[in-house]
C-alpha cells in the first residue's frame, strides 16, 4: 500500500468522503504532489527558499533593544562537526604536505564562567600531525547582529584562509537571551569593563581554546563586523595584554555609548563624537596607558547603518593610545588610492620607525554596511572591493 492509499483510508475511516466534495480536491493535490516527486510514496523534501535581497540588506544594528539579563542555559559541548547554515563557496584545495594531512574541523563548544555562558564554534585548520603540536595564531571572530557563527564563517571565508595560513579561528555566539537581535552589547557600560560582562566571557573563551589547542599567546587577535567590531574594539581596550591586534569592520569606537539611545546616536554619527569629544583618548581611568593595540579598520563611506565617521574615530583612538605610551611612538602616515574587485578605496597606514604598521585604515568608496570582499553565501557581505579577511590576516601576522 502506498502513502496515497494510506491517507485515503485514514480519511475514510474517520467518516470523511474523499471521492467528492472539498476533500476530493485535497486528495487529488496529494496524488499530484507524490507523482511529481516521482515517488508514489514519500514526497521529496522541499527546498528552502533563498532569502530575498531585501531581507539580506536589512540593517543589522538599528533594531537592537536592551533586555534584562536572564540566565542562559549552559550549552552542551559536543565534538561533532557542524555544517554551516548556508552552502559555502567551495574552498580552494589545500596541497597536502605529507601523507598524514588532517582535514580541517569545525567544532561546537561551550564556555561557562562567572560572567555567564556562551556557545562558540572552533575551527581547527587542516594540518599535519607534526604541525598540530606547534603553537598556532588564534583569531576571534565576532559576528554582527542577527548573524550566527556559521553565517559569519561562510561570509568571511576565514576558515578557508585559516587552512592556508595555519590559523585557529573561534566564533563566539551571542544568543537572543542576551540581546533580542543577537547583538554584542558594546553600548552598555557594564560590557565595556575588564573582568565583567561580555569582555570577561570572551576573554574566558580565549583561555578555554588555549587549554584545548596549542595557541601562541603572542598571536591572539580579534575581529568583528558592526556590533561585533565594536565589541572587538572594547576587547582591545580592556584586555590589551591578551589581544595582539584588533580588526574592526563597520564598527564603532570604544565607549561611544552607554545605553540604547546614545548607541543609536553614535551609529548615526551624532552625540558625543559629533561634538568632537572622543571617549577613551584622554586620561580615561579605564584604559591601560602601557599598552597600545594595533588596529586595522574597514568602513564604507556609504554606510547608513553605522556612519563612516565612527571608523575615523576608531583610528583617532588608536593613534592617541600610541601617543600615551611611556615611550610614545611617532607614527609616520602614508596614503594610497587604489581599486580592486570593482571598488575604489583609500588606504592610510600609520607605521612606526621600523616601518611596522600600527594603525591601518581602509575607506571603501561607495560601499555600505557589509563585509568587503565577502562571499554571498553569508549575510551582509559585499563581493566587491578588497578582501577584508585576507587583509586583516596580513596585518595580524605581519605578512
Amino acid at each position: 500500500m502506498n502513502i496515497q492509499e494510506t491517507i485515503e483510508r485514514a480519511l475514510a475511516s474517520a467518516g470523511l468522503n474523499t471521492q467528492s466534495g472539498p476533500l476530493r480536491g485535497v486528495t487529488e493535490t496529494i496524488r499530484k504532489a507524490l507523482a511529481s516527486a516521482g515517488l508514489g510514496g514519500t514526497p521529496a523534501p522541499a527546498k528552502p527558499a533563498a532569502p530575498s535581497r531585501e531581507a539580506r540588506d536589512v540593517p543589522i544594528d538599528v533594531h537592537a533593544r536592551e533586555v534584562v539579563d536572564t540566565p542562559m542555559p549552559t550549552p552542551m559541548p559536543t565534538d561533532t562537526p557542524d555544517p554551516v547554515d548556508k552552502p559555502a563557496k567551495p574552498a580552494k584545495p589545500v596541497k597536502a604536505a605529507t601523507a598524514d594531512k588532517l582535514p580541517g574541523q569545525f567544532l561546537l563548544r561551550s564556555f561557562t564562567g562567572p560572567a555567564g555562558a556562551r556557545a562558540y564554534k572552533l575551527y581547527i585548520p587542516a594540518h599535519t600531525a607534526a604541525q598540530a603540536a606547534q603553537p598556532m595564531p588564534l583569531v576571534v571572530m565576532l559576528h554582527g547582529c542577527t548573524q550566527s557563527p556559521d553565517d559569519f564563517a561562510a561570509g568571511t571565508q576565514m576558515n578557508r584562509l585559516a587552512d592556508e595560513r595555519g590559523v585557529l579561528v573561534v566564533y563566539p555566539e551571542q544568543p537572543s537571551s542576551a540581546n533580542p537581535s543577537r547583538c554584542w552589547n558594546w553600548f552598555r557600560s557594564e560590557d565595556q569593563q575588564r573582568g565583567s560582562g561580555e569582555p570577561a566571557l570572551l576573554a574566558g573563551i580565549v583561555e578555554a581554546v588555549g587549554k584545548e589547542c596549542a595557541v601562541d599567546p603572542k598571536r591572539v587577535f580579534v575581529a568583528g563586523l558592526s556590533a561585533g567590531a565594536a565589541m572587538a574594539v572594547v576587547l582591545g581596550e580592556t584586555y590589551p595584554e591578551l589581544f595582539a591586534a584588533v580588526g574592526a569592520h563597520s564598527g564603532l569606537p570604544y565607549a561611544a555609548a552607554h545605553d540604547i539611545p546614545s548607541a543609536l546616536g553614535a551609529m548615526k554619527g551624532r552625540g558625543a563624537m559629533g561634538r568632537g569629544h572622543f571617549p577613551g583618548t584622554a586620561d580615561d581611568p579605564r584604559l591601560d596607558a602601557s599598552h597600545a593595540v594595533p588596529v586595522i579598520v574597514f568602513h564604507g563611506d556609504r554606510d547608513h547603518t553605522v556612519q563612516h565617521s565612527n571608523g575615523e574615530t576608531i583610528v583617532s583612538q588608536a593613534r592617541a593610545a600610541h601617543a600615551r605610551l611611556p615611550k610614545a611612538l611617532a607614527l609616520v602616515s602614508t596614503t594610497e588610492e587604489g581599486e580592486t574587485g570593482g571598488r575604489r578605496y583609500t588606504r592610510t597606514v600609520h607605521a612606526d620607525a621600523q616601518g611596522q604598521p600600527r594603525v591601518e585604515q581602509w575607506t571603501l568608496h561607495g560601499a555600505g554596511h557589509a563585509w568587503s570582499g565577502g562571499d554571498p553565501s553569508g549575510s551582509f557581505t559585499d563581493a566587491a572591493g578588497p578582501d577584508a579577511s585576507a587583509e586583516m590576516l596580513r596585518f595580524f601576522l605581519g605578512s
